[in-house]
C-alpha cells in the first residue's frame, strides 16, 4: 500500500523553494557550485553551499542553535502551514518525525574544540548536545511541539533515505497518521578534510561515470516531506535497503548490495525493471562507486533505463541526499515540472570504456509519458548501506 508525499521543503545549491530548485535542477545549472578556500588546508575544492541567508532560531530555541538546525528551519518554514494543520488534524501523539543526518551541530562543535585547544577553554556556549545525531529531530519535534516517535538516523549517505522508508512503515503499520521525514547536513571542515584524507575529492567539479572523474564535491542542504496515508497526486511506492557490509567505506565491487537493494524496492512496489522511467543515480564520481553502480543498475535495466545523478548540480549532500534527492523525484512528478523534462547529467561526455554502458540524461530530454510514470532513486553509503525508494503518480482513483 503507498504512502503519501502531501508537501515538500527544500534548499541546496540550486536554490531554495520547490520552484526556485526544480528550474535550476530541470536546466542542469551548477552555478550554485563554487570553488573556496578555507575548507581544507591548501586546497581550493568545489563545494555545493547555500548561499542565502539562513532563519535565526525561534525565540526560546538559541541554544539549539547550529548551521545544520537553521537549514532544518528554512525547510520546515517553507512547509510550516502543512506541518501545523496535521498536527491539528491527527493530534500531536498521531504525528512523527524521522530525520537522517551525518554531521548534526558537529561544525559548531568542531570550531568550540579548536578555540580550547588554542586558548584553553570552551566558549561560553558550548553545548555538547549540539552535536548528537538526534539533535536536528530533538529542535523540530520541541519547535513543532510533537508527541509522536521522534528520531535520527546516521547511516552516512542512506540517512535520510532510510528516514523515509522508517516513515512509511510507522504509517503501514498505524504507529502514525502522518510522519514528517526527511534529511539535513550542513558543510563543516572536519567532514571535508575527512574525505580529504580518503583521496576521494575532488578539486574540480565532480564528473560522474565519466574517464575524467576524481572524486566527490561536498554539499549541504535540507529537503523535508509530509507523509501521510491522505492520497495526494505524489505517492510513495515502496523502497527497500539491504547491507552487504562489504568494507568499511568501499562498496562490493560487482554491486551485489545496490543491486538487492533496487530489486527489493521493485518487489514492495509490485513493479518490474520495465515500469521505471527515471532511476536517479547515486553517481558520486568516485572510481569505485561509479564502477559498482553501473554494473547493478546495467544488470537490472539490460536495455537501458533513463538516469542521472544530480550531485554535479548540488555537491554529495551526504545524510541529506537520500531524501534531497527523493526530492527530485517529486520535483520532476509535479506541476513545478511544467515540460515533463528530466533532470539532465552534467559531466564531460567522455565516458568510462571501464564502466558498463547507461543511458545518460541530455539536456532538454522528457518523460516519455504523462501518467503512470514510476521514478526511482538510489543512495549507498559506507559500511555497505544501500537504500532505493521509488516514487510515483498516485495510483489511478486514488486522488479525487
Amino acid at each position: 500500500m503507498p504512502s503519501y508525499l502531501n508537501a515538500l521543503g527544500l534548499l541546496c545549491a540550486l536554490g531554495e523553494g520547490k520552484q526556485a530548485v526544480a528550474d535550476a535542477l530541470l536546466a542542469g545549472d551548477a552555478s550554485g557550485m563554487r570553488a573556496e578556500d578555507g575548507w581544507v588546508s591548501d586546497r581550493r575544492l568545489t563545494v555545493g553551499a547555500v548561499h542565502g541567508a539562513l532563519p535565526a532560531m525561534p525565540a526560546g530555541f538559541e541554544a539549539a542553535h547550529s548551521r545544520n538546525n537553521q537549514l532544518l528551519l528554512a525547510a520546515a518554514q517553507q512547509i510550516e502551514p502543512e506541518l501545523r494543520a496535521a498536527i491539528a488534524r491527527y493530534g500531536a501523539a498521531r504525528v512523527g518525525l524521522v530525520l537522517g543526518t551525518s554531521t548534526s551541530g558537529i561544525r559548531e562543535a568542531s570550531d568550540d574544540i579548536a578555540r580550547f585547544l588554542h586558548e584553553g577553554e570552551l566558549p561560553a556556549e558550548y553545548d555538547y548536545a549540539q552535536q548528537e545525531m538526534a539533535a536536528p529531530a530533538t529542535f523540530l519535534a520541541d519547535w513543532l511541539q510533537l508527541a509522536g516517535p521522534v528520531y535520527c538516523q546516521s547511516t552516512a549517505c542512506t540517512s535520510s533515505a532510510r528516514a523515509l522508508l522508517s516513515a512509511h512503515r510507522l504509517l503501514q503499520q498505524g504507529l502514525c497518521d502522518a510522519v514528517i521525514c526527511g534529511g539535513v547536513d550542513s558543510l563543516c571542515r572536519l567532514t571535508l578534510n575527512g574525505f580529504s584524507a580518503l583521496e576521494a575529492v575532488s578539486a574540480e567539479p565532480c564528473n560522474p561515470f565519466s574517464v575524467n572523474r576524481h572524486g566527490i564535491n561536498i554539499g549541504e542542504g535540507a529537503a523535508l516531506f509530509l507523509m501521510t496515508r491522505e492520497a495526494s497526486p505524489i505517492a510513495f511506492l515502496g523502497g527497500a535497503a539491504t547491507s552487504d557490509a562489504h568494507h568499511i567505506s568501499a562498496p562490493h565491487p560487482e554491486g551485489l548490495g545496490a543491486r538487492a537493494a533496487m530489486d527489493k524496492a521493485l518487489a514492495s512496489a509490485g513493479l518490474q525493471p520495465s515500469d521505471i522511467d527515471y532511476l536517479n543515480l547515486h553517481g558520486t564520481a568516485t572510481a569505485h562507486n561509479d564502477a559498482m553502480e553501473s554494473k547493478a543498475v546495467r544488470g537490472l535495466f539490460p536495455n537501458g533505463v533513463a538516469c542521472s545523478s544530480s550531485k554535479p548540480l548540488t555537491g554529495h549532500t551526504l545524510g541529506a541526499a537520500g531524501a534531497l534527492e527523493a526530492a527530485f523525484c517529486w520535483l520532476t512528478l509535479s506541476e513545478h515540472n511544467r515540460d515533463g523534462l528530466l533532470p539532465p547529467h552534467l559531466w564531460d561526455g567522455q565516458a568510462d570504456p571501464a564502466l558498463e554502458p547507461l543511458q545518460l540524461v541530455g539536456t532538454g530530454d522528457q518523460l516519455a509519458r504523462r501518467s503512470g510514470r514510476r521514478l526511482m532513486s538510489n543512495s549507498f553509503a559506507f559500511g555497505g548501506n544501500n537504500v532505493s525508494l521509488i516514487l510515483g503518480d498516485a495510483p489511478q482513483g486514488d486522488v479525487p
